[in-house]
């Protein structure tokens, strides 16, 4: 079964928490859409926060990441500089007691805390000139999320799409889940998936569907680029006009016992089958 909706961190511009040191719950009514620009993250305030090595070492290396605040422990400070890596501002010392306030004594911080803005949605246009694109479909448990973009990060994949609602934001346990994958692959947020898919179709991709109901296995589906690959939640699967709007479904076969994955699972065999088919027929 899959968790309830993630729901994103709250804060102004400069205090991300709450007195006390609890993030704030979040919650909220969904941004409305400006002219011109894609639908942001539902809830969000625009701050994302990243934590531990691998999560904000990366993002100290994407050019795009625009840094308000860093946290960090002299070790951290030391650790950065002996390899070489720039910060794009002055970090402030903490004792690692001060992150596990704000964050929580079971976060894995290690001595590391970024205060950014998201980056950008690029338009669906765009991603659609990718050979291999992942679509999410209403994925809310953000370590689930996390761990599809690490996968999607280690396959090439050009962007994951999903919904700027009900879906987790790109920060915080996704982020960290991520393990720096989020500066990597990009978040296209769209407001409806099926109209997004029908974009997508008519821009040349082959939409491919993961459903257990599919006709054949994924391994014996025809692929080719580009290619989006739409993953549903655990539980619920695909929505039903997703599946409708699918150029076609397959599903995994797998010869053990147990007959279904983790979707974070589901999503890396799935790429490493889809390279291999568009390696094939490049």
């Amino acid at each position: 079964m899959s968790e309830p909706p993630h729901r994103p961190a709250r804060s102004g511009p400069h205090r991300p928490f709450k007195a006390g040191g609890r993030p704030f719950a979040g919650g909220g009514r969904p941004q409305p859409r400006k002219s011109g620009r894609p639908p942001a993250w539902e809830g969000e305030n625009d701050i994302a926060l990243l934590y531990g090595w691998h999560t904000v070492g990366e993002a100290l290396k994407n050019p795009k990441r625009k840094f308000r605040r860093i946290l960090a422990t002299e070790n951290a400070v030391k650790r950065l500089a002996d390899e070489g890596i720039t910060l794009p501002r002055d970090p402030e010392v903490v004792r690692p007691s001060e992150i596990d306030k704000l964050l929580g004594a079971d976060a894995v911080h290690q001595g590391l805390l970024a205060e950014c803005d998201h980056l950008p949605s690029p338009p669906l246009s765009k991603v659609a000139r990718h050979d291999l694109v992942l679509v999410l479909d209403q994925i809310t448990d953000p370590h689930n999320v996390g761990a599809i973009v690490r996968s999607a990060a280690a396959f090439g994949v050009g962007a994951i799409i999903t919904t700027s609602r009900h879906s987790p934001v790109a920060t915080g346990v996704l982020a960290k889940s991520a393990s720096g994958g989020l500066e990597h692959v990009p978040f296209c947020l769209v407001q409806n998936l099926s109209r997004a898919l029908t974009e997508l179709k008519s821009e040349g991709m082959l939409v491919v569907g993961l459903d257990s109901e599919g006709p054949a296995d994924i391994e014996d589906t025809a692929l080719r680029a580009p290619l989006a690959l739409v993953l549903g939640a655990e539980g619920k699967g695909l929505r039903q006009l997703t599946r409708e709007t699918c150029d076609v479904l397959a599903r995994i076969d797998l010869p053990g016992v147990i007959k279904s994955l983790n979707v974070s699972n589901a999503a890396a065999l799935s790429l490493g089958i889809a390279r291999r088919a568009l390696k094939r027929t490049a």
